[in-house]
């Protein structure tokens, strides 16, 4: 046998232990064992019982399925270590963040809670994550697919002030709800997403100099009381057209509790 076909020998030996190592080595699981090749009949299938509209159901299956579920598509190049360990620890804890196959197990306050958050993130481009759409050129969200999660957001399970017997805002639960469902974007002493909130209410909006507000809102001259708060929260566009939050809080109650604590917090 010449040199050169001993050594072609050898690579193809070599390669061939290297992708079995790989192979072996994806048996293990050191962030967490995501179940991407087992067998998942008997599971219930993404969102079967859930009241959403037909098209959002198709674009979260479509794009957000295959790490927010039980149901992930592994493709093929997952089956080989390190990448596998990589493709395990994202999905591992994207279902901890919100898991699509238990949607119906998730509150109403949960689930326009992951609405909101679905929107925000696919508008800012942020999901899927860049490292995924290197790869599936055709993940992101279009913007017609884009347009109508946010009609979803905007009408999951809404609550008219009409239907429910109002109390009081209460600034202490406020002060939890302010922890649970807006510190992702906002804080009170620091700039985020959105602008620091200490002293909102009495400030004229897009106020604070050192945030980057929209041109929508520079140009608003509204000034934050309980009237222009509560219909922010409700719904941003129909008090400005034009500003880059989709956040919403449909419960009245809730708005209350929320406007009560901000308005407690700027010491009003």
């Amino acid at each position: 046998m010449s040199g050169v076909g001993a050594r072609k020998i050898h690579i193809v030996v070599a390669g061939l232990v290297v992708v079995g190592a790989s192979l072996a080595l994806a048996r293990i699981h050191p962030f967490g064992n995501a179940e991407l090749y087992d067998a998942g009949g008997a599971r219930t299938p993404n969102l079967s019982r859930s009241k959403m509209p037909d098209e959002v159901r198709a674009i979260l299956i479509d794009k957000c399925a295959d790490c927010h579920s039980n149901h992930s598509r592994a493709p093929f190049y997952g089956l080989f270590a390190p990448v596998s360990w990589l493709m395990e620890r994202d999905v591992v804890e994207a279902r901890k963040a919100m898991n699509l196959s238990v949607w119906e197990n998730y509150s109403e306050d949960q689930q326009q809670t992951f609405a909101t958050q679905i929107v925000q993130q696919a508008g800012k481009r942020e999901m899927p994550p860049l490292q995924y759409r290197v790869i599936h050129w055709n993940a992101q969200v279009a913007d017609g697919n884009l347009q109508a999660l946010k009609q979803w957001a905007q009408g999951v399970q809404p609550i008219q002030a009409s239907d429910v017997s109002l109390g009081e805002g209460d600034p202490k639960r406020g002060k939890m709800l302010f922890a649970k469902r807006c510190t992702g974007c906002h804080n009170l002493t620091q700039n985020r997403e959105g602008p620091k909130l200490q002293g909102v209410y009495g400030r004229t909006v897009g106020s604070v100099r050192d945030f980057a507000y929209s041109v929508a809102l520079k140009k608003a001259q509204i000034v934050w009381d309980e009237k222009t708060l509560d219909q922010w929260l409700s719904n941003p566009d129909t008090l400005i057209s034009g500003n880059d939050m989709d956040f919403l809080v449909y419960d009245p109650q809730q708005r209350r509790d929320l406007i009560s604590y901000l308005k407690q917090s700027s010491g009003k």
